[in-house]
């Protein structure tokens, strides 16, 4: 069940960019942070926030 509206999805795909560029922005083991940045990447690309079910959250047209 999809519950990510477009504007949703293009926030997450902003945000995912983000932090994907502090790999490439940051020094030592802190740059690793970046790699969250898949999370939101993931969830914009699928439709479905895990994190929104439970909550009953839907920001999906209908």
């Amino acid at each position: 069940m999809k519950n990510i509206g477009n504007t949703d999805r293009i926030i997450r795909v902003i945000i995912g960019l983000l932090l994907l560029s502090l790999l490439f922005l940051l020094n030592g083991n802190i740059k690793l942070l970046g790699l969250l940045g898949f999370i939101p990447l993931i969830t914009a690309l699928v439709g479905t926030c895990p994190l929104y079910l439970p909550f009953g959250i839907n920001t999906r047209k209908k």
